[in-house]
């Protein structure tokens, strides 16, 4: 039996495309480089697409998939991207028509073995999947420990079990194809405070809360932010380390 898809972005996919980090460019420098060739990408659970563009940079088409057609009516439109709205258990390339699938920050909410099987049948010979997560960020001491707090102690009843995947930085991730080694590779930005507030506003345990609570978390949270983060317009630099599987059929 499938998983019924669990929908947990949709009702803020505004935000959620305004405010998730950008991957680093190097990333998918390396992932067409690994690849067989650079013909096709499929990049699964796109969300509101930025794997996707990226991807545009470096395959001639990228076809990019996700159940949720709010995320994708705020995704990025690009000429050599196109965007389906499907689960990514649903393989929709040919047949050993692929070069390179990925999954960012998504794959644990997959029925794994009917995602897997497709990942199988579309994959070229030497074809590549590459997986990533991130967890908690970090910025700077003082800020580090409210992060932590809040994402733990505030939120944190509030994830899905799925995100203990997360937490778990994939390790425990079932992942049956001949491993890749990775380089390391993370996520650099320069955010303001609204930015970070904004972001963690895009977290599902957060809506959660709200829905649950009848109270946004994020207000207490900002009071404990703002001496610590004084000038609000003031950018900071955040980095989230990435988690990275990649393998080959």
């Amino acid at each position: 039996m499938s998983r019924p898809f669990k929908d947990h972005f949709s009702a803020q996919a505004g935000d959620y495309a305004r405010y998730r980090p950008d991957y680093p460019p190097a990333l998918f420098e390396w992932l067409a480089g690994i690849a067989p060739s650079q013909d096709i990408a499929w990049d699964c659970g796109t969300g509101s697409g930025q794997s996707a563009v990226a991807l545009a940079a470096h395959f001639s088409r990228v076809i990019a998939t996700d159940p949720s057609q709010s995320q994708l009516d705020h995704a990025e439109a690009h000429p050599r991207v196109d965007y389906r709205c499907t689960p990514a258990e649903v393989g929709l390339p040919e047949t050993a028509s692929v070069d390179l699938i990925t999954v960012a920050q998504a794959i644990h909410w997959f029925d794994l073995d009917r995602f897997y099987a497709e990942a199988r049948r579309v994959l070229k010979p030497g074809g590549v999947i590459a997986v990533w997560t991130y967890t908690l960020l970090d910025v700077e001491a003082g800020i580090d420990e409210l992060l932590t707090d809040f994402y733990k102690n505030v939120v944190g009843p509030y994830w899905p079990p799925e995100r203990r995947m997360v937490d778990d930085r994939y390790r425990s991730l079932p992942f049956p194809f001949e491993p890749i080694e990775a380089p390391a590779f993370e996520i650099r930005t320069a955010w303001t405070r609204d930015d970070l507030l904004g972001y963690l506003g895009t977290w599902s345990a957060t809506r959660a809360y709200i829905k649950a609570r009848g109270e946004d978390p994020l207000e207490a949270f900002k009071r404990r932010l703002v001496p610590l983060w004084h000038e609000a317009e003031r950018p900071k630099v955040l980095r989230w380390p990435l988690h990275l599987r990649a393998g080959r059929i």
